[in-house]
Formats: C-alpha cells, sequence, structure tokens
C-alpha cells in the first residue's frame, strides 16, 4: 500500500489527446487504482501536452517543484511517460526527487541505474580514447601527472565543492517558495507571521519538515 505525499504527473503527446482526454483517463486511473488504500495523500496533479522527445517540459519541471516544496514523491502511470533518454534522468535525479512508476514500481531507482549505464558506456569510450592519446603523449617524450602530493589542497577543494552543492540545494528550494510566498502576499498576506500561517495552512513544510516561522519566512524571503 502507498504511504505518505504524491504529485501525479500526466502526459499526452498532442493538444487533441488532451482536450479529449485520450489516454489521460487511462493514466489518471491507473495512479488512483495504485493510490487505493494505505496512508497517502494527493498533492497535485499535472497534466502536460508534450512530445515525448523534448525535456524542457514546464509542467514537469512544475510537478518537481511541487515535490520538493511538499516533500512529495513524483508518481506516473507509466515508465515511457517520463523519457527515453538519459539526459532526462540525469535531470530528475538532480532535482532530488524520488518518483514511482505505476506499471514499474522498483522502477524509482533500479531503471535509473540501467539508462545510466548508458552514459556511463560512452564516458568509458571517452576515457579509452583518452587513455590512448596520452601513452601516444609520453611516447613523444612528454612528461604527465601533476603534483599528488598536496592533499591539503584536494581535501580544501572538495570542502568548497560541497559547501557550493548545500547553497545550490538552498537556492534552489528558496526559487520554490518564491513563487508560493509572492501568491500568499498577493492573497492578503502582509507580514512574515502572516505568511508562515499561509505556508502551514497549505501543508508546504520547510526545509526540515516543521512549520513556518516568521524567522524562517525572512531567510527564505533574503535567500530568494
Amino acid at each position: 500500500m502507498a504511504h505518505g505525499k504524491f504529485v501525479a504527473y500526466f502526459r499526452v503527446s498532442t493538444d487533441k489527446q488532451g482536450k479529449s482526454g485520450l489516454g489521460l483517463e487511462a493514466q489518471q486511473e491507473a495512479v488512483r487504482s495504485y493510490l487505493n488504500g494505505g496512508d497517502w495523500s494527493l498533492v497535485a496533479e499535472v497534466v502536460e501536452i508534450e512530445s515525448g522527445k523534448r525535456n524542457d517540459r514546464p509542467k514537469l519541471k512544475e510537478a518537481l517543484r511541487l515535490c520538493r516544496l511538499h516533500g512529495a514523491t513524483l508518481i506516473i502511470a507509466k515508465l515511457d511517460r517520463l523519457a527515453r533518454n538519459v539526459a532526462f534522468i540525469s535531470n530528475l535525479m538532480e532535482s532530488g526527487v524520488e518518483f514511482t512508476a505505476v506499471d514499474f514500481p522498483q522502477a524509482n531507482r533500479l531503471t535509473v541505474y540501467i539508462l545510466a549505464a548508458v552514459a556511463e558506456h560512452e564516458a568509458a569510450m571517452i576515457s579509452t580514447r583518452t587513455k590512448a592519446a596520452l601513452a601516444a603523449a609520453k611516447a613523444r617524450g612528454t612528461k604527465l601527472g601533476g603534483d599528488r602530493g598536496n592533499l591539503p589542497a584536494v581535501a580544501k577543494q572538495g570542502s568548497t565543492l560541497g559547501v557550493k552543492a548545500i547553497k545550490a540545494k538552498a537556492d534552489r528550494r528558496a526559487a520554490d517558495m518564491a513563487e508560493i510566498i509572492a501568491d500568499l502576499k498577493a492573497s492578503g498576506a502582509i507580514s512574515l507571521r502572516q505568511i508562515a500561517a499561509g505556508l502551514n495552512e497549505r501543508g508546504i513544510p520547510t526545509a526540515r519538515g516543521g512549520r513556518w516561522t516568521a524567522v524562517q519566512v525572512q531567510r527564505v524571503v533574503e535567500r530568494a
């Protein structure tokens, strides 16, 4: 049985299908049947009318944003409704959002790794070509290698990259929140306390899963 929060993403390939509901109703029924029973809540349903060959899907980006805001899992009816290429899967992995495919629930991790293997194969081919080029350079007398004894500098670089990754995640969270806060302000929530109350009423948790306070809202506003 399903547990937790979900955001459903449905895709139809043509405008005609989107208006008629052809294909869409079947996807919706599949998701509802999967979620039947258990302790779960469907935060939102997002419908995209788009070509499966494109990766720049605005509605999917919206669905991922909602997943991050609510700490929800992206749920789709069929795996091929997400994408058929590794580039898209990579973007999904970078989004930090978990996903479940109704027709293949185990695909949320297993299939990602399988698709990523294609990219790894290409990387291996590049590595092979690079090694061949280095061997040729060495044969010509070119000095190879760098300073491998400067471990403190290497460690510092790793720490810097870690800090950048944390900052990037916080910036992305603030950007996700900016639109919601703007909507609350337009609805009459003027003070930070009122905005915090509005976020709590909408069921949007803080980055750590707690309830909003005026101070936390101020931090997000400043970062955004």
